[in-house]
């Protein structure tokens, strides 16, 4: 992981990864040949990225999600940069709140998604609310599972969100409140 101490130490799940032997920081501008995780990637990351990761590894930006306008991310770029699909945070700061996912889950994620469950609970298991991560997204995580390119995981990411927008508004409709098209 590259590192930008952003966190507080004690709070920080990628310093706390690296405590425990399970993450290793890198400095910025050194290259890394596996798969980046970053908000900067353009497509999402997909089972068929098993193979990069199997050979070179899985690397993710330990940063705030309120100062990512100050990371370098032209001095992180990989050849394998990934974005993570729609899924929902459950760590402490950003609970509940979609794409706002932390170092280890980010991490976890990526390895659900590419097949090795066993690695992301490995990481999970660190933490006290880890349990939480699956248990919330494992059915977003199997859909996801389900495709092999790229361009499906988009698509499941697009049909996962237009379910939940109409899920969102029948509820709110079963509430009686209006609709923006019911509104006389």
């Amino acid at each position: 992981m590259w590192d930008f101490d952003h966190c507080d130490p004690r709070r920080c799940s990628g310093k706390k990864l690296s405590r425990h032997g399970l993450a290793t920081q890198m400095r910025v501008g050194q290259r890394f040949r596996g798969v980046v995780l970053t908000p900067k990637g353009k497509k999402p990351i997909a089972p068929c990225d098993d193979e990069v990761i199997m050979l070179s590894g899985l690397a993710v930006v330990e940063c705030s999600w309120a100062r990512l306008d100050e990371v370098p991310f032209n001095k992180i770029k990989g050849p394998h940069e990934r974005l993570l699909p729609y899924l929902i945070a459950t760590n402490p700061v950003n609970y509940g709140k979609p794409w706002r996912l932390n170092c280890v889950e980010a991490l976890a994620a990526g390895f659900y998604i590419t097949g090795h469950a066993d690695w992301a609970e490995i990481l999970l298991a660190k933490f006290s609310w880890g349990h939480a991560f699956y248990k919330m997204n494992g059915a977003l995580i199997e859909r996801y599972r389900t495709c092999h390119t790229h361009e499906e995981v988009d698509a499941m990411q697009e049909l996962i969100q237009q379910e939940r927008q109409e899920e969102y508004d029948r509820a709110k409709a079963e509430k009686g409140e209006c609709t923006p098209w019911s509104k006389g």
